[in-house]
């Protein structure tokens, strides 16, 4: 491309670029609009004109922070981009689908952050890397997470300061949970010294820490960390997966229960995890579960046992990558969800596809996966109902969706 050339961007692309058309090739500008007129300098971008759709972001650290992409589009156009991403993979499957509005959750109310520590002398950076770049971006503020993580980062930059290596970087992993903050460094130091041991548990008592593990090792634990799904309490291991945001985790387990019809007795909850979906289902019919986490299998099993109100619940060990469900197992239940990770589940659909299941219900955090997994599902006799997306994840390119499925032949 020459340099100094005008271009107006024509739509926006998957990862929330400006897309232009120059010289018959695409070029994605970051950060723009449709309809803005932009200048491009070798590598470089100019903005000439401005979209009536922009709007001023609401964090000092947009632009440069990789955690978001899309605080400058207005509220009706991001929606519109949400959703058209999910009906976009379905198009590009073959799949005409009705895709629902957009189901929104309210901001700051992320409670898992997944941050880059850096120690460096006497300072300390805590934040999300730089869009495109390992650098790290200091966080002072963000509308995406929960206040409590956001008014702790300064008592964790103290607190890296002891468990760190001078000079080191790693990972730090902060959820919220029903007690107060779980904080794991992921790459900090194991050789503390009972002293340093002391300070760093004054610490987390002074943050009201829930749990501190250092370098994998539970330094301070505040009780039974507990997370609370379908109105049952469960203990959460470090590490174990949850749903990023409560309220979409709301929103998924309200679909669910919603699309089991009256008749429905049994249901197989594949990829359970901790019982996200489980719990809330189980309410009304009995579950079985499957996941290849042990630990989190163990944790749904003690939940369910200390639990009220529920229909019999089992919950198995098993890699559903490795060892699907076969179509006769699968046809003992009335209804089977299914919420792989981002990678969707080809083999498992293609045998739900095989089964006579009347009702499947998918749950996917990837568009693009699940509407491979729908084609599956479609091409073995299921007619697909309208897709829900649901924007768990503020401000980036990824969304959530569930879709139902009833047998049609």
């Amino acid at each position: 491309m020459d340099d100094d050339t005008d271009i107006i961007i024509e739509r926006l692309g998957a990862k929330g670029d400006g897309v232009a058309t120059c010289a018959g090739c695409a070029v994605f500008v970051p950060f723009a609009l449709p309809g803005e007129r932009w200048q491009v300098r070798g590598d470089a971008f100019e903005r000439l004109s401005d979209s009536a759709e922009r709007v001023a972001p609401v964090c000092r650290h947009f632009g440069a922070c990789g955690g978001c992409l899309a605080q400058h589009m207005s509220p009706a156009l991001y929606r519109d981009w949400k959703r058209g991403l999910v009906a976009e993979a379905f198009r590009y499957r073959g799949i005409a689908a009705e895709v629902a509005p957009l189901a929104t959750v309210a901001a700051a109310s992320r409670r898992r952050a997944f941050l880059g520590v850096e120690r460096r002398g006497a300072d300390v950076v805590i934040g999300f890397r730089e869009e495109g770049r390992h650098a790290l971006v200091d966080l002072a503020e963000c509308p995406v997470l929960d206040p409590l993580i956001v008014a702790a980062v300064p008592g964790l930059r103290d607190m890296a300061r002891r468990v760190m290596a001078d000079r080191a970087g790693g990972r730090l992993v902060v959820t919220r949970l029903d007690r107060g903050l779980d904080v794991s460094f992921d790459n900090g130091r194991r050789d503390l010294s009972p002293h340093e041991r002391a300070e760093v548990a004054a610490l987390a008592q002074t943050l009201k820490l829930a749990r501190l593990a250092v370098g994998g090792e539970v330094i301070v634990a505040a009780g039974t960390p507990v997370v609370t799904i379908g109105g049952v309490a469960v203990e959460i291991e470090p590490g174990l997966f949850l749903q990023a945001v409560p309220e979409a985790e709301r929103l998924l387990a309200d679909l669910c229960v919603g699309a089991l019809p009256r008749s429905a007795r049994t249901v197989a909850d594949l990829f359970s995890g901790v019982g996200t979906l489980t719990l809330p289902i189980s309410r009304r019919v009995s579950v079985a579960a499957y996941d290849s986490d042990r630990r989190a299998i163990a944790a749904l099993s003690r939940a369910v046992r200390h639990a009220q109100g529920l229909k019999p619940v089992t919950a198995v060990v098993r890699d559903l990558f490795r060892e699907p469900l076969s179509a006769r197992e699968l046809n003992a239940f009335d209804a089977v969800v299914f919420d792989p990770p981002r990678a969707g589940a080809a083999e498992q659909a293609e045998r739900i596809a095989k089964s006579k299941v009347p009702l499947v219900i998918a749950v996917s955090c990837n568009p693009a996966t699940l509407a491979r997994d729908a084609r599956a599902l479609i091409d073995g006799g299921y007619r697909m109902g309208p897709v829900t997306p649901i924007d768990q994840f503020l401000y980036s390119a990824h969304v959530e969706a569930v879709a139902v499925f009833r047998r049609s032949r």
